[in-house]
Formats: structure tokens, sequence, C-alpha cells
């Protein structure tokens, strides 16, 4: 089964405003950052399990990818990588099943 990854609403919400505000500071740097996060995300496909688990939640089933200074939080759920949150690191994280999981 080929996996895909997909964004929630609220996780494609923080990403975006993650990258406008880097933006604001320096356009080259938030086209920089989206790359690498496109490539993170990508790679879920074929290695899902290649995040770690969310060391403030580590019995719930999510894994994050850390695309510095963003931790990208996901569940993988009948075939699809669901990216459920987009923290900046200094942020304290609430579970991500109340960041919208969808």
């Amino acid at each position: 089964m080929t996996l895909r990854v997909r964004l929630t609403p609220p996780a494609r919400a923080q990403f975006l405003a993650a990258l406008a505000y880097i933006r604001g500071d320096r356009p080259s740097a938030a086209a920089v950052f989206r790359e690498r996060v496109n490539d993170a995300l990508a790679r879920l496909v074929d290695f899902p399990d290649s995040g770690r688990v969310v060391p403030e939640f580590p019995d719930l089933e999510f894994r994050e990818v850390i695309v510095a200074p963003y931790r990208f939080f996901y569940r993988v759920e009948a075939g699809t990588v669901w990216v459920v949150a987009a923290w900046h690191a200094a942020q304290i994280p609430e579970t991500p099943e109340d960041a919208g999981a969808g």
C-alpha cells in the first residue's frame, strides 16, 4: 500500500503562518524552509515510523518530525500520514489529539 501525506486544516494553517512569519523577515529563508519541510514529510511515505515518538506524550500514537525550529506532529491512519500540527519548538504543545487532529 502506498501512503500519502496530508495536512489537517489546523496543521496547514499553522504551517502557512510559520511560512508567513519567516517570509516577513527573509523571503529566501521561507522558500528554503518550505522545501525542507516538503522533503521531510515526503520521506514519511516510505518511512512512516521514522519520526520520533512525541516525548511529552509517549502513550499516544503520534510521532513527530523536526524541521528546525518547527515540530510536525503526525499519525498514520488508513493509508494516510496525517500531519495534525506544526508548532515552533519553543511552544509547549497541547496533546496532538487536542490540536485539531481531524
